[in-house]
C-alpha cells in the first residue's frame, strides 16, 4: 500500500491519526498499510476523504490468493470441486496462536488433574 503510505507521509499524518479515521488501533492500521490485513471499501473511502483525494489515487488491489490445484490436499467440500484456497498468514500470527494453544493445553492438563482430585474425595 505504498500509495497510501506515501501520501499519508506527504500530508504529515501519523498512523495513529489515520487509525482513528477508520476506527481501529494503530497496530491494526499499520498491518493494513503494510498489506498484511485487508482494507475494506468503506475504509478506503474514509482514508481517501481524510487525504482529500479520490479513492482511485490511493487504492491498490492485491493479487488473488486463490489457487486451482489438481493435487488435492484437503478432504473437504472444496476438494470435490477441485478448488483450494491458500492464504499468506504472517509468522507472527502463527507463533502467537501456537503459544496460545500451548497455554490452553496446559490449562486442560491442570483441569484434568484437579478433576481427578475432586473425584477421589
Amino acid at each position: 500500500m505504498e500509495k497510501l503510505k506515501n501520501l499519508r507521509k506527504q500530508r504529515g499524518y501519523t498512523q495513529e491519526y489515520m487509525s482513528k479515521i477508520i476506527s481501529t488501533d494503530v497496530s491494526n492500521y499499520s498491518r493494513k498499510e503494510n498489506d498484511e490485513v485487508r482494507i475494506y471499501d468503506d475504509e478506503w473511502e474514509k482514508l481517501a476523504k481524510a487525504l482529500d483525494v479520490p479513492v482511485e489515487d490511493i487504492k491498490e488491489e492485491k493479487p488473488s490468493r486463490v489457487v486451482n490445484n489438481d493435487n488435492l490436499t484437503f478432504n473437504d467440500q472444496s476438494a470435490n470441486n477441485n478448488f483450494n484456497q491458500y492464504y499468506n498468514i504472517p509468522n507472527s500470527i502463527i507463533e502467537n496462536l501456537q503459544s496460545y494453544i500451548k497455554v490452553l493445553e496446559e490449562q486442560v492438563e491442570n483441569l484434568k488433574t484437579e478433576n481427578k482430585k475432586l473425584k477421589s474425595r
